[in-house]
């Protein structure tokens, strides 16, 4: 065959395939920019996938040309997509469905398809065909669930009526991915066609997805089984994969989508015990290949059309907009009958999503929408999602202007808050009342200490409520929230949970509000607290190193420590910590100490089967004549044995004892002999 003067990578033997020394520089080119775009989304707290779809635009063929738009790329990014769908598998939970089935299906179910017919309705104004405007309205049906979850977590809005509803229609979102997959290939059929092709498509599908559930439900968790009793983290990995993959590509045998079967992969998987193993093995696959995924979804945006078309782009993102807010609000008014919360559940919605993307790419592969509309949709797409933690930001202001109901839930809220706080002087706000919350009020009331409790978790208010607790509902990140609690008058407010933005939030209104008032701050780690001291706490508590400090000193006190020496380390650890402390502390580190052998401390004995102590209760050794506290007693196969004195001892019980050295070696001594030296 004759060489073109287009095929110079194949002109000499040399350069007969393409060699990994070609591809280097692509691979550097989309490593450097993804890194570079990606910190900087991280820094600008905008979602990592937008920072992928930018790179994909800046290096793609209608912008830098770094990389071109080869089959190739497109065909190593679907296995992103691949994996996107498995985690979605693995998440697929029944009992979740079950608990959420109003929202889910009624909710959700409503959403898409009115959302469906909408926008055919519209194409069909505009003239698209039918079923591509079937297509388009799959595609812009669906809502971000990288962005929408984000914002709920970092705004403590999840377990909101409006966080729920919104949660609820993603989910079934998700689901209703899975027979987009099937019809949008099925719709570039001819039109004679289309109702046996669309019919046959969906026997196909059924047919596999029986044999693959009902078969595969019973080899799945034997054959994981058989896999960790290996004990081979990279057996594990590559069961997973060969699993995901091999899934993916028997539907693709069978006429399905790839997608299609790794959601089915991970459905099988969810329902073993090796599921968070599985989600936590797959993330890098799933993470790394979604990013490519997303770089070539930005590489196909043509930026000359967008700038010829953009009065359209505008247009078409502002229906996606409106319509989708005005559609999720009217339907969740009418599930669930609250305008405020409809309201803010249809703002929060209004986004395309990620799904709409693998949606997209689907369409045009089936060549059912035209190249210009194409890059319309997809620049709308995009610009929706950069607006939409705008849009949830600011959810709660838009709810009221158009909501008199908003206005009246906020005021019965602030009038219960302000009720509850109005007798309160010199009291407590605690912001949370979870764990730590509730826990730091059992301290409170010890002390006779007044205080109210926010929580923004209805489950939290009700248990508090229960045990007659003073315990609100309300979102303590509110200016109007902290007023009505009583923040003009307080002594210290406390947060007790860990979300920095909220927080923060927090902070910012006492110090406009209260400057003198100390707020003692929770937090996770080290990473935060510079932060939150400049933003105006009075102390930062690290969970993570409080919980240092206790392993540490239960490990000294098991290694022999004298108790005395224990609480100095402890004490000069939070010395260094906490202001509040490090005069008391040095003051007590400057108290000339005893000495280290007249100090108590721990041994830990074990009863072998020769020592005098074996089979006599506790009491009858009278441990007590040498100034010795039996501490606990570790028997095996028992988590809690009481050192009480009716405990017969038994070989292998570990005694842990309390008492100054010479003392333990006579109880030691004791215990082995059954008498000691006085």
């Amino acid at each position: 065959m004759q060489n073109s003067p287009h095929c110079g990578i194949i002109s000499t033997p040399a350069h007969s395939a393409p060699t990994m020394t070609n591809y280097l520089p692509l691979v550097l080119i989309l490593l450097t920019t993804a890194v570079l775009v990606v910190v900087a989304c991280r820094v600008l707290h905008l979602p990592v996938m937008l920072g992928y779809i930018i790179v994909g635009i800046l290096i793609g063929p209608y912008a830098l040309a770094w990389i071109p738009d080869e089959p190739g790329t497109r065909h190593l990014a679907e296995f992103g997509v691949v994996f996107l769908m498995f985690s979605i598998g693995l998440e697929f939970s029944l009992a979740r469905l079950m608990a959420m089935k109003r929202t889910v299906f009624g909710l959700g179910g409503a959403q898409v398809i009115v959302t469906i017919v909408c926008i055919m309705a519209g194409g069909l104004v505009f003239g698209l065909d039918w079923r591509s405007g079937l297509a388009l309205g799959g595609v812009l049906a669906m809502s971000s669930t990288a962005i929408v979850s984000k914002m709920l977590v970092e705004r403590a809005e999840l377990n909101m009526p409006y966080g729920q509803q919104m949660m609820g229609v993603l989910l079934f979102q998700d689901l209703a991915v899975v027979p987009l997959l099937i019809i949008i290939p099925a719709l570039a059929a001819n039109t004679g066609d289309l109702s046996a092709t669309l019919a046959y498509a969906t026997l196909k599908a059924i047919g596999v997805l029986l044999v693959l559930l009902v078969f595969g439900q019973r080899v799945m968790r034997r054959w994981f089984h058989i896999v960790a009793t290996q004990k081979s983290s990279e057996l594990f990995i590559l069961n997973v994969l060969l699993i995901t993959l091999g899934l993916a590509y028997l539907t693709e045998l069978a006429g399905l989508s790839m997608a299609l079967g790794a959601f089915v992969a991970g459905m099988l998987i969810s329902e073993t015990e090796y599921r968070f193993q599985v989600e936590e093995d797959i993330k890098p696959f799933r993470d790394v290949l979604l990013g490519l995924f997303f770089v070539t979804i930005g590489m196909k945006l043509n930026l000359s059309s967008v700038a010829q078309d953009f009065g359209w782009i505008v247009l078409a993102l502002c229906i996606l907009i409106v319509l989708k807010a005005l559609v999720i609000a009217v339907l969740a008014r009418t599930f669930e009958g609250d305008w405020g919360v409809a309201l803010r559940s249809g703002i929060g919605l209004a986004q395309a999503g990620e799904f709409g993307f693998v949606l997209l790419t689907l369409t045009d592969e089936a060549h059912l929408l035209h190249s210009a509309v194409l890059q319309i949709v997809l620049a709308a797409m995009l610009l929706s999602m950069l607006a939409a933690p705008f849009l949830i930001q600011h959810a709660e202001a838009i709810a009221r202007r158009f909501s008199a109901a908003e206005w009246t839930n906020r005021a019965v809220q602030l009038h219960q808050i302000a009720i509850q706080s109005m007798m309160n002087t010199g009291h407590i706000i605690v912001c949370g009342y979870g764990r730590s919350g509730s826990n730091l009020v059992g301290f409170l009331e010890q002390e006779d200490l007044s205080f109210i409790a926010l929580d923004l978790d209805p489950r939290h208010v009700r248990d508090g409520l229960a045990a007659h607790k003073n315990v609100v509902y309300g979102n303590a990140a509110k200016r109007e929230v902290l007023m009505a609690a009583g923040l003009m008058r307080a002594k210290t407010l406390v947060i007790t949970y860990k979300d920095q933005h909220s927080s923060l939030a927090i902070l910012r209104h006492v110090q406009e509000l209260r400057p003198d008032l100390p707020v003692v701050v929770r937090t996770n780690d080290n990473t935060h607290v510079e932060a939150l001291k400049q933003a105006g706490a009075a102390e930062v508590v690290a969970e993570i190193i409080e919980g240092s400090v206790m392993l540490a000193s239960q490990a000294l006190l098991m290694a022999g420590v004298p108790l005395h020496r224990v609480i100095h380390q402890i004490q000069s650890s939070r010395a260094r910590r906490y202001a509040v402390f490090s005069g008391f502390f040095n003051v007590a580190s400057q108290v000339n100490e005893v000495l280290d052998h007249t100090q108590p401390r721990f041994v830990s004995i074990l009863l072998k089967s020769n020592y005098a102590a074996v089979g006599q209760k506790l009491g009858e050794l009278n441990l007590r004549a040498l100034n010795i506290e039996v501490n606990g007693i570790r028997r095996p196969q028992q988590l809690d044995a009481q050192p009480t004195a009716e405990l017969h001892l038994r070989v292998g019980d570990v005694l842990v004892l309390l008492g100054t050295p010479d003392a333990l070696k006579q109880a030691e001594k004791l215990l082995q002999d059954g008498e000691f030296e006085s």
